[in-house]
């Protein structure tokens, strides 16, 4: 994929990182991050990566209910970055980092679960992201991919223009077919808010 494809959602979110957390995403998110945290399973002393971070909101509220997780934030934006640490009220437990989930900047089995939210669709490339995303996980570690449904009207393979590069939206179905080829089982589909769903992934044990 072009340098180009990324640079143009960089710029997209650097510019809006300042006043990303505004009332209408901040209430927007905050539903969803409490959502999730119905489903999530973590082992004792996790360590936990949150991909697309932005400016670290669910981070935050995760090392608020764990108090023994270890947390990293990714996200290709400098500035969505910056604004995370400058909010980061866990310095000794969390961290935030710029990167591209196509080639993510640690070692093999670091993580014991990775969260995803409403970031997934501006991947270019999902059977890229979804085998870095295996790379990183531990065996047994859990996936927690939470974004839109594909929206009624709209073919399967529809690129909705709303972003740079546009915005790519995958049914139940289709996220478990991107699974296949790194063996997780998928442990189920859950209805967070409005169209947006929670698909929990298990990484293979062998």
């Amino acid at each position: 994929m072009t340098s180009s494809f990324f640079d143009g959602k960089r710029q997209f979110f650097d510019i809006w990182a300042s006043n990303y957390d505004c009332l209408l995403t901040t209430v927007f998110y905050q539903a969803i991050h409490q959502r999730l945290l119905e489903f999530v399973e973590l082992p004792p002393s996790p360590r936990l990566l949150d991909l697309g971070c932005g400016t670290g909101r669910l981070l935050d509220r995760f090392a608020r209910t764990y108090p023994d997780l270890q947390g990293t934030g990714l996200d290709l934006s400098l500035e969505m970055i910056q604004q995370a640490r400058k909010r980061n009220a866990f310095d000794d437990r969390l961290d935030f980092a710029v990167g591209n989930v196509e080639s993510l900047p640690f070692d093999a089995e670091q993580f014991d679960a990775v969260s995803c939210t409403v970031s997934f669709l501006h991947y270019p490339r999902p059977e890229v992201a979804i085998a870095e995303i295996d790379r990183v996980l531990k065996p047994g570690g859990r996936f927690y991919f939470v974004d839109y449904l594909p929206f009624e009207g709209f073919g399967e393979n529809s690129i909705y223009p709303v972003s740079p590069g546009g915005l790519r939206l995958y049914a139940r179905s289709q996220r478990e077919d991107f699974a296949k080829p790194v063996g997780w089982r998928c442990e189920g589909h859950y209805h967070l808010l409005i169209r947006i769903v929670l698909t929990i992934f298990v990484k293979s044990e062998n």
